[in-house]
């Protein structure tokens, strides 16, 4: 068995390109559909019904476009919707949440930092997570405000960027964390910025290589993995703004490559 369609990948912005990144480097073959809804940016502020509403929407979309498997590579919107996404659509979903258990079980300090939306933070998923593995663990929880507002306007280098994460850091470096766990998909292309600030030996952790393996895992045991290596695909990206900044980010990734305007 060989399925030639579609994974769709849905986030709210750029920032899930991250993971489509670990997605296409993992499974080349398969074609990949990415939907930026950038002009509802960022999900973590918004209330639950609205979050679910957006993914319904995004999901519809994707399954419009032949997908067979969905990613929410959104930490918010999979700690907030994906049960309901589960619930109502017949593919199957991956989602995202932050990677507190190795953290935990690896942090010799036992002093954890997690940078995420509000939306994240308060979610009921990413509660019973924490409450499973950082029991004896000091976890130091910080709202990630504006981060995802300055990478979508294309400063993630910038200096304005760089004083707000040192300033969001800085009860995180005070506590002597070993392990900062990043809880938005829009994050890692902060790395670079991250490792200027924090102290040698900090460990940063996302969860893009752990997302793209559970998509292996899940397609090979639907048996919708696409076997034929020879083809030639071309990742699709849609946004519904601007497609200058999505595509400024991922032509270091892709080759062949389509951006295009969406109007969702």
């Amino acid at each position: 068995m060989s399925d030639p369609k579609p994974i769709g990948i849905f986030d709210s912005g750029v920032g899930g390109t991250s993971i489509w990144k670990e997605i296409h480097q993992l499974l080349p073959h398969e074609q990949t559909i990415y939907l930026s809804d950038s002009r509802n940016a960022p999900y973590g502020i918004k209330p639950q019904e609205e979050i679910i509403s957006l993914s319904i929407k995004n999901t519809e979309i994707l399954l419009e476009m032949g997908c067979k498997l969905i990613v929410v590579a959104c930490n918010t919107a999979t700690t907030n919707a994906i049960k309901v996404l589960r619930s109502s659509y017949d593919v199957p979903f991956i989602g995202i949440e932050p990677a507190i258990k190795p953290a935990a079980l690896k942090s010799a300090n036992k002093a954890v930092g997690i940078l995420a939306t509000r939306g994240t933070l308060t979610s009921e998923l990413f509660a019973q997570t924490s409450e499973l593995y950082t029991q004896d663990i000091n976890v130091i929880e910080v709202e990630g405000n504006g981060l995802v507002e300055l990478i979508e306007s294309g400063k993630k280098e910038s200096q304005e960027i760089q004083k707000l994460l040192e300033r969001l850091l800085e009860p995180m470096i005070r506590e002597r964390i070993d392990y900062l766990v990043l809880g938005c998909s829009h994050y890692p292309y902060l790395i670079p910025l991250l490792k200027k600030i924090l102290p040698e030996g900090v460990t940063i952790i996302d969860s893009g290589e752990a997302v793209a393996r559970q998509t292996k895992s899940i397609l090979e045991r639907n048996n919708l993995l696409h076997l034929e290596k020879d083809r030639e695909i071309t990742p699709k990206f849609y946004t519904n703004v601007s497609p200058e900044v999505l595509s400024d980010i991922i032509q270091a990734e892709a080759n062949g490559y389509e951006v295009a305007y969406l109007d969702f």
